[in-house]
C-alpha cells in the first residue's frame, strides 16, 4: 500500500469467474480490471481448456500484468476465475496471490474469495495437527483443506461439508474441471452478482464488472445460496441453515464502485442521500460544499443540495501518482498528501467550506487536508463524514487498524474536532445512515446490515480473536489477507 493511502480502510479482494466463453481469460481480465478498486497489491487469473488448468498470479495492478498478450495467450480455455486482492489476512507476499488450486482424486479445483474466515486459525491448527501441508498463510486455503479432508464422496458433498465450518464473511467463487461455483456466506456480508454475456454465465464481486464486457445483470447471489454453473445450466443449493442477512453497510459508504448496484440499491444514490442525511443531521453556516476527493463526491453533492448550498471542487486529485512513485523519506513523507490533492485556492480563498469526506480512520489525513484548505485563504473549515465515527476494529474482510489506533474509540468527537484543527466536526449518525440506505432507522434489537465498525456489534463468532493462543501460535495470520 503506498504511503499516501495509509489513513483509509481497504477492502480485500474482488472476485470474477466466466463459463462457457472462448475469450474467457480477456473477460476476466476486463472484470478484474473494472474490480481494481477493491485491491491493487496482486491479482491472480485461473482457466480450464477441458484438459488442464493454466495459472497466472503475479503482484501489482492488471494493468502492469495481464494486459500482456504474452499472459492472457497462457490462459488456455472457455472457463476461468479471477481474483484481485488486498492483503487483511495473511500479508502481501506473492504465495497468497489467489486463485489458490489444487488437485483432488476426482480432479482440480481453484478457488478465489472474498471476506475473513473469522476461525481460519482455529481450522489451521486442527487440520495442520491431522496432516494437512499449508502453502500459504492465507485464510482461503483452509477452504481447500477442509474439502481435501471431508467425509462425503462427491464433490459438492465435500464442498458443502466444508462450508457449514466456515464462520465470518466469504463470498468465492470456485471452478472445477466441470463447473464454475458461487457461494455467499449465510449473513450475505460481502457481495456477489450472476450475469450473463450472450449464454456465458458470470460470477462477479460487483456489478461494474459486468458493465465493462456488456454483460447482462440477472441477480445477486442471495445469502447462504451455493449456486452450481454448468453445461446443463445453474443449479442452486443452500448449504446453510437460514437467518437474517446482515449485508456490509460499508459497501455502501466506501467500498463499492458509485456505479455499481448492490444488493437492489445503486451505490451512488445511496451516497447522495447519504450526503442529504448528513446536512439534516450537522448543518453549519458555510458558503461552499467541498468534496475530499474521490470518495466523498457522491455525499458532498447531497449534502449541498441538501444545505442549499454550492458544490464545488475546492480540491483537486491527482489520479497519476503510482504506488511506486518514489520511496519517501521523512523530508518527503510530510508533503504526501499534496502529491495526491491538491486545493483550488481560487474557489476556497475566503470561503467558509464544509469539506465532505467519506470517514475518518487515523485521522493523520484530514489533518493534513484541512490544513491544507486553511494555507489556500478559506475563512473557516467544517468537516461533515458520511458514515458514523468508525470505533472498532472489522473482521469481515476489511484492513482496519488495531482498534486503540482509531481515532474515534479513544477521542470524542470535540476532541477529534481538535485534533483535525476544524471549526466544527459533524458525522452521520446510524440512524442517518440506515435511513440513506432504505431503512426508517436501525432496528438495535435485530440490526439490518453488519455495522460492527461503527456499532461494535459483530453478527458472527470471532473465535480466532477470542482464542489468543491460535493468535500467538499462527502470528503470520493475524497481519492481514487476500
Amino acid at each position: 500500500m503506498s504511503f499516501l493511502d495509509d489513513d483509509k480502510l481497504r477492502e480485500e479482494c474482488g472476485v470474477f469467474g466466466i463459463f462457457n466463453n472462448e475469450d474467457a481469460a480477456t473477460l476476466t481480465t476486463l472484470g478484474l480490471h473494472a474490480l481494481q478498486h477493491r485491491g491493487q497489491e496482486g491479482a491472480g487469473i485461473v482457466s480450464f481448456d477441458g484438459k488442464q488448468f493454466h495459472a497466472e498470479r503475479h503482484m501489482g495492478l492488471i494493468s502492469d500484468t495481464f494486459t500482456k498478450k504474452s499472459v492472457i495467450d497462457r490462459l488456455q480455455g472457455h472457463r476461468a476465475i479471477g481474483h484481485t486482492r488486498y492483503s487483511t489476512t495473511g500479508g502481501d507476499e506473492m504465495r497468497n496471490v489467489q486463485p489458490f488450486f489444487a488437485e483432488f482424486s476426482g480432479g482440480g479445483f481453484a478457488v478465489a474469495h472474498n471476506g475473513n474466515i473469522t476461525n481460519a486459525m482455529t481450522l489451521r491448527i486442527e487440520l495442520q495437527r491431522a496432516g494437512a501441508i499449508f502453502q500459504s498463510t492465507s485464510d482461503t486455503e483452509t477452504i481447500l483443506h477442509l474439502i481435501a479432508m471431508g467425509k462425503e464422496t462427491m464433490f459438492v458433498d465435500r464442498l458443502q461439508e466444508a462450508l457449514r465450518r466456515l464462520e465470518g464473511a466469504f463470498s468465492f467463487v470456485g471452478l472445477t474441471n466441470k463447473k464454475l461455483i458461487g457461494c455467499r456466506d449465510k449473513l450475505g456480508v460481502r457481495p456477489l452478482v450472476l450475469g450473463d454475456l450472450d449464454g456465458s454465465y458470470i460470477l462477479a464481486s460487483e456489478t461494474c464488472a459486468l458493465d465493462i464486457i456488456g454483460a447482462r445483470f440477472v441477480r445477486d447471489i442471495e445469502p447462504g445460496e451455493l449456486v452450481i454453473i454448468t453445461d446443463r445450466g445453474i443449479r442452486s443449493l443452500r448449504p446453510f441453515e437460514e437467518v437474517k442477512k446482515r449485508f456490509c453497510i460499508f459497501e455502501y459508504v466506501y467500498f463499492a464502485r458509485p456505479d455499481s448496484t448492490i444488493e437492489g440499491n445503486s451505490v451512488y444514490d445511496i451516497r447522495k442521500q447519504i450526503g442529504v442525511e448528513l446536512a439534516k443531521e450537522a448543518p453549519a453556516d458555510a458558503d461552499i460544499v467541498v468534496p475530499v476527493p474521490d470518495s466523498g463526491v457522491p455525499a458532498a453533492i447531497g449534502y449541498a443540495q441538501g444545505a442549499n448550498l454550492p458544490f464545488e471542487l475546492g480540491i483537486i486529485r491527482n489520479h497519476y501518482v503510482g504506488r511506486t512513485f518514489i520511496q519517501p523519506s521523512d523530508s518527503i513523507r510530510h508533503m504526501g498528501v499534496k502529491l495526491k490533492h491538491n486545493a483550488n485556492r481560487h474557489m476556497l480563498e475566503g470561503k467558509r467550506v464544509i469539506l465532505v469526506d467519506d470517514s475518518i480512520v487515523r485521522g493523520t489525513t484530514s489533518q493534513k487536508i484541512v490544513q491544507m484548505v486553511r494555507d489556500a485563504g478559506a475563512a473557516s473549515v467544517h468537516m461533515r463524514i458520511a458514515s458514523p465515527p468508525t470505533r472498532a476494529s472489522c473482521f469481515y474482510g476489511v484492513d482496519t487498524p488495531e482498534t486503540h489506533r482509531l481515532l474515534a474509540s479513544r477521542m470524542s468527537i470535540e476532541e477529534m474536532q481538535d485534533f483535525i484543527k476544524v471549526d466544527s466536526l459533524g458525522f452521520i449518525s446510524l440512524d442517518g445512515l440506515y435511513r440513506a440506505a432504505g431503512e426508517a432507522s436501525r432496528d438495535n434489537e435485530s440490526p439490518q446490515y453488519c455495522d460492527a465498525c461503527f456499532s461494535g456489534e459483530y453478527p458472527t463468532a470471532l473465535t480466532d480473536h477470542d482464542d489468543r493462543d491460535n493468535i500467538s501460535n499462527l502470528s503470520l495470520l493475524s497481519e492481514a489477507n487476500g
